[in-house]
């Protein structure tokens, strides 16, 4: 369970006297417990950088960072780069509608050496993360308020899998209040309450941030979320190992329909030396999930790429990626292009006839594969979205 929502959990329910940053009134009780709590989780930096989006970033000892709070990394071994190479990949210039999205730090804001850049919590943090477990948002697989739009690999129980990746056009769709709307690759396995799952991509989640941004985010479980897991820090578990870039960071320039595209290169993929998790984005290797984090996840049983919505039970569903269905127009929908996945042998591999697309709610969001040229700029490709709307009444 996220340690800031266990903590939150512990919040007396007295009569009000503050006000914090906007945030509902809290009691005196209550503001004394959260000063308890910030002294845990926001570990004494080596420096701090005002950001230009209006939050502080500490610089942590790599070795002193929250994920080594974890009882299950009392002992860890901390890698600090995989073991193993990725492919090269040929840069292909396809259009000048097309550009890098830029996430993290600027490189003159860095942090220094031997340390890890991590947004500073704050009590209206603390307040949001509560409310955000009232909600249940970390929620099960199963829950009626979600819904996705997605391409995977058919099970294949004979063959385990060892990574994915993709490139992925980042949108900011419109998510209000308790909504969350994601585009994300993932790997998993086990089902029900032993769900091994992790996600990364990016994600508009004004609940969880405090804004209507788009973020570069992960979240993990090891059970399905019932007691493990969270989104980005707000728990012990992830091992970051760059200097400039964290889980949480806002994406600088998003996509527009019709117009500029702003791309993020994704990937998750097993170390074979360690079986640690590590997550890569813009061809950096931001850290990785331990592998005594997860109860069955030594390798994957399936893999994919798509988006993902949440909203209350018979609630408005947000709009998934630019908001419009796939059209076969790689400028109108949101889309992933060059995705591949790692066998045994742990070389990357297109997924030709393997990929399946799948949508909950198809009056609501849409998922469209294509297996064009593998050399060509898109490659296998996928796209995925649509308008939301009232998807579960």
């Amino acid at each position: 369970m996220s340690i800031i929502l266990l903590l939150c959990s512990c919040l007396a329910t007295t009569s009000s006297f503050y006000r914090v940053d906007g945030i509902p009134a809290i009691s005196r009780n209550e503001d004394l417990e959260m000063e308890r709590q910030l002294k845990l989780i926001n570990k004494t930096p080596i420096k701090s950088i005002q950001t230009e989006h209006g939050f502080i970033v500490d610089c942590i000892d790599i070795k002193k960072q929250l994920a080594f709070d974890h009882p299950l990394l009392k002992n860890h071994k901390l890698q600090r780069k995989p073991s193993f190479q990725y492919q090269k990949q040929t840069k292909k210039t396809y259009s000048s509608l097309i550009r890098s999205a830029k996430i993290g730090l600027d490189e003159k804001d860095e942090c220094p050496r031997g340390t890890v850049p991590v947004r500073r919590t704050t009590k209206t943090d603390l307040i949001r993360a509560k409310q955000l477990s009232n909600n249940t948002h970390i929620l099960p697989q199963d829950n009626p308020g979600t819904h996705i739009a997605e391409v995977s690999l058919i099970k294949n129980n004979s063959e385990p899998y060892y990574g994915v990746s993709g490139t992925v056009s980042v949108y900011s769709p419109k998510a209000v209040n308790n909504q969350m709307s994601s585009g994300n690759i993932w790997v998993q396995k086990g089902e029900a309450g032993g769900l091994n799952k992790i996600y990364v991509g990016w994600q508009v989640f004004p609940q969880l941030y405090g804004d209507e941004r788009t973020y570069f985010y992960t979240s993990w479980t090891a059970d399905n979320f019932n007691k493990t897991g969270c989104y980005n820090l707000q728990c012990a578990g992830f091992v970051q190992t760059d200097r400039r870039i964290t889980l949480g960071s806002p994406v600088a320039g998003t996509s527009e329909y019709g117009g500029q595209q702003s791309e993020m290169t994704i990937s998750i993929a097993q170390d074979a030396k360690t079986s640690n998790w590590w997550l890569r984005t813009q061809n950096i290797d931001v850290g990785y999930f331990p592998a005594s984090l997860f109860t069955n996840l030594a390798s994957a049983e399936l893999v994919g790429w798509g988006g993902r919505t949440v909203a209350p039970v018979n609630g408005p569903s947000p709009p998934m990626g630019s908001g419009y269905f796939p059209d076969d127009n790689f400028v109108h929908a949101d889309y992933f292009r060059q995705i591949t996945f790692k066998n045994e042998s742990r070389i990357d591999y297109v997924p030709g006839y393997r990929g399946e697309s799948y949508t909950d709610i198809p009056n609501c969001f849409g998922a469209k594969y294509y297996h064009p040229d593998e050399h060509s700029f898109y490659g296998y490709a996928l796209q995925f979205g649509g308008p939301g709307g009232n998807c579960g009444i």
